[in-house]
């Protein structure tokens, strides 16, 4: 069983688990080369589109309000890294106030959300779901005006894809990367 007291301590040094599935869902422990930033600044993009539906409040968002099902939509793909270990230790980290949820709601049903842990002034991004169109974006921008409001300093999603572009996401080398979270840990 993972520690979450070293799950946290890697996440400050840089490194976060993944299982692997074609490993017996074995964890390993990845450092990439090149990390992923989304921005929480002004350089975080949003589409006119987007806006306009965040604004109308069409979902109804919460921090934590299913910590433990977020992780398992999450989960619910042909291959995840997601394994029944990951699981039960995020939730350990969720009751100490590590991790947390953003969630998208409609009508009193989970459409959608992301999770991830909070140390000092990062925001380590895991993984995100949507059942409805454009659920996990909102949640994306939840997440963003919150760190915002928080004074958060690094939002980290490990690694690029082009999901994350759109937003305005960036690749960092791993020595800038780790003088950015430095600066947010301290």
């Amino acid at each position: 069983m993972l520690n979450p007291h070293i799950v946290i301590q890697a996440y400050t040094k840089g490194y976060f688990p993944m299982a692997h599935p074609d490993e017996d869902n074995e964890i390993f422990w990845h450092l990439p080369n090149m990390r992923g930033i989304i921005p929480i600044d002004d350089r975080f993009k949003v589409s006119k589109n987007l806006a306009r539906l965040y604004r109308k409040n069409k979902f109804q968002l919460r921090i934590n309000g299913n910590f433990k099902e977020v992780m398992l939509a999450c989960a619910r793909r042909d291959d995840t890294w997601i394994s029944d270990e990951i699981i039960e230790t995020y939730c350990q980290l969720n009751q100490m106030d590590v991790a947390y949820s953003f969630e998208a709601w409609l009508d009193g049903k989970l459409v959608g959300g992301l999770y991830g842990l909070a140390i000092g002034r990062a925001f380590f991004g895991e993984s995100m779901f949507h059942t409805v169109t454009d659920a996990s974006k909102i949640a994306l921008m939840f997440l963003v005006e919150t760190l915002r409001k928080w004074d958060f300093q690094l939002l980290d999603s490990q690694y690029l894809n082009d999901h994350f572009r759109q937003f305005g996401a960036y690749e960092i080398p791993h020595e800038e990367y780790m003088i950015l979270l430095e600066d947010a840990l301290s």
